[in-house]
């Protein structure tokens, strides 16, 4: 049997600093308490859509992803897509009002919702003076699409504030409503999972606004009960409005779209017409081979192309090394070194290609470390450029493709100990000498309540202080929230359609940048193929070492045709003469080479390997060098 309510009015940690509960967190409570379905309403923002996705699977839930929007009028709406295309109106919306004014500034007005409106379910929020009510409603009713076979589209939601009179409010809202045919819906304009989160939702508005707690005044959420409630208890509360309870489950079916109803295409990156991209990324191997092999390809190189290209073509991937090969042609023909790095080296087709200049044939490199069938992961190519020309290779991929088709990932940047305690201590009021200390001393054992206590003994602080206490448990509880949204250093989404009908783009605080709200754990749920275009100061290093051997001694050279295993070269390594050589020039590195005694590429790939901070943390190390 469905619950009789439907919770359409959620805030999540991704609002930043607006909620006190992760989207994982609300969605297991509300599994927990009986819903079916819910929504989620994060501000001007889906950018936690995908990790309340996979949690309500998780949870056997229905999902609603939507959007609160707010307006440059006053007026706040909750938007949810009634399909596909009320998805992609909804993300042009949200690209629209990030990329005008300044950064972090969000500017939209009625007028832009007239094209998405026909697909969108719309929810009013009162404003808290409701003489400016009559006209946000009309605003409201003006836009197109106000029903669609005879289904209410536009609904006034009805929130109890917990303030004298809330009943004669909700009252007065409803017969307005009433006169003016607009339908009523009943919110909890939730904003923490468990009542006992209210504590900490008093603390991040406090860091939001820049003060402390204890100076908030009117702006702390005045009532504890913000907490998701039970559909029965919602039920119970608007018992008055039996139509506005009922309405929840219509808007609930109403909508029907789903974050699994994305579907990504790749460019096609073909070069000619009739040519399919399988076919054009075989013809480009084939044309290349002699360059990499004038001699002819050996029968085992062969034998692996041909494997790989049959791979590649059975999982579809043919697109994304079509581009990757555009992008790293065109950076070639501006003289910017590149080199395609990690388990891309171990690919045949990559080294042909000349994205990679390792033959992983001759070095014994297994190709289904980079793709396999039974893995169905994309493929993931990292290319370092030079880092003082990377720019160019960036901007050239935003023109080549437009705008609309090419973003980086976004980051989350989250909450750590250090900072969590910080935070929390300033806005509990300790001293800033307390709050540095904690800082220093304390912030590595935080997710540790009892090696906390012990450390903070051993300091001489009080923990009978409740400040003090409160800032350890709250500055835990923070942990791990989003704090804002940050830039990929180089990971490209491209799109053969409108990127912007998928995911909401927005702008960096680097010009002539732009985002798309989701990191990469994100686009990985959905399939989305990301193409990374890093930099590297040591490839600079390297072209002018290039052009200085032309000068010098008129020797062309590559990265591809450097002398492999060089004798001389490894006698130097051997003795640890390998200052300010890229990767082996550490002190950890430079003591093992004398005692590993490289002597082939691949001794060095197992070096690099061992003399890591986690083999290095749990003994490996010298288990392995003594092997």
């Amino acid at each position: 049997m469905s619950a009789p309510y439907v919770e359409l009015q959620v805030t999540s940690s991704f609002s930043f600093l607006r909620s006190g509960s992760q989207p994982d967190e609300l969605m297991f409570q509300a599994k927990a308490l009986g819903y079916d379905t819910i929504g989620l309403t994060d501000w001007n923002t889906v950018a936690g859509a995908i990790r309340a996705h996979l949690a309500a699977r998780e949870a056997g839930l229905r999902l609603l992803p939507g959007c609160r929007l707010a307006l440059r009028d006053g007026s706040a709406l909750l938007a949810y897509p009634r399909n596909r295309a009320g998805w992609a109106g909804l993300c042009q919306l949200l690209t629209l009002g990030h990329h005008r004014g300044e950064r972090d500034v969000f500017l939209l007005g009625w007028e832009d919702l007239v094209a998405a409106a026909p697909d969108l379910l719309l929810i009013l929020l009162p404003p808290e003076d409701l003489a400016t009510l009559p006209e946000h409603v009309q605003s409201l009713l003006d836009l197109p699409g106000q029903r669609a076979a005879e289904e209410e589209s536009r609904f006034l939601a009805l929130t109890l504030l917990r303030q004298p009179g809330d009943l004669a409010r909700l009252h007065a809202i409803v017969a307005f409503c009433t006169s003016r045919g607009l339908a009523c819906v009943a919110t909890g304009d939730v904003l923490y999972h468990d009542a006992r989160r209210h504590v900490l939702q008093d603390v991040v508005t406090a860091i939001r606004e820049g003060c402390t707690v204890d100076a908030l005044g009117h702006r702390r959420h005045v009532h504890a009960d913000r907490h998701l409630k039970a559909p029965e208890e919602q039920a119970r509360l608007f018992a008055a409005f039996p139509d506005a309870v009922a309405n929840t489950r219509r808007i609930a079916e109403a909508c029907t779209f789903s974050l699994d109803n994305l579907t990504y295409q790749y460019p096609t990156e073909t070069e000619r017409a009739g040519e399919s991209a399988q076919d054009t990324l075989t013809r480009l191997v084939q044309t290349a081979l002699p360059r990499r092999y004038p001699a002819g390809a050996p029968p085992d190189v062969e034998t692996q192309i041909a494997h790989e290209l049959r791979l590649i073509g059975s999982l579809s991937y043919a697109p994304y090394f079509l581009t990757v090969n555009t992008i790293v042609r065109h950076a070639r023909s501006l003289g910017i070194v590149c080199q395609g790095r990690g388990s891309a080296a171990n690919s045949a087709v990559c080294y042909v290609l000349g994205i990679t200049s390792i033959d992983p044939v001759r070095s014994g490199l297994l190709f289904e470390r980079f793709i396999s069938a039974e893995r169905q992961e994309p493929p993931d190519i990292d290319v370092d450029f030079e880092s003082d020309r990377r720019e160019e290779v960036i901007q050239w991929i935003y023109r080549h493709y437009g705008r609309h088709r090419a973003a980086l990932c976004a980051t989350v940047q989250r909450y750590q100990p250090k900072g969590a305690l910080r935070e929390v201590g300033k806005v509990l009021g300790l001293p800033e000498d307390l709050t540095g200390q904690l800082s220093k001393h304390i912030a590595s054992s935080l997710p540790d309540p009892d090696l906390c206590k012990t450390r903070a003994a051993d300091l001489g602080l009080n923990l009978k202080d409740r400040r003090l206490s409160l800032t350890f448990h709250l500055a835990r509880q923070l942990l791990g929230f989003p704090r804002q949204l940050g830039t990929h250093p180089g990971g490209f989404v491209l799109t053969e359609d409108r990127l912007d009908e998928l995911v909401p783009l927005m702008p960096t605080a680097m010009d002539g940048r732009q985002i798309i709200v989701w990191d990469k754990d994100d686009i990985d749920v959905l399939r989305f193929m990301k193409v990374d275009v890093l930099g590297l100061g040591m490839l600079g290093c390297l072209r002018r070492g290039f052009e200085l051997l032309h000068t010098v001694y008129q020797t062309r050279m590559d990265l591809a045709s450097i002398p492999a295993e060089d004798p001389q070269t490894y006698r130097m390594i051997q003795k640890a003469d390998t200052l300010g050589t890229f990767q082996i020039e550490s002190r950890a590195q430079m003591s093992m080479l004398p005692r590993m005694k490289p002597r082939t590429f691949y001794d060095l790939v197992i070096q690099v390997a061992i003399v890591r901070p986690g083999p290095i943390q749990m003994g490996w190390t010298a288990s392995m060098r003594h092997q």
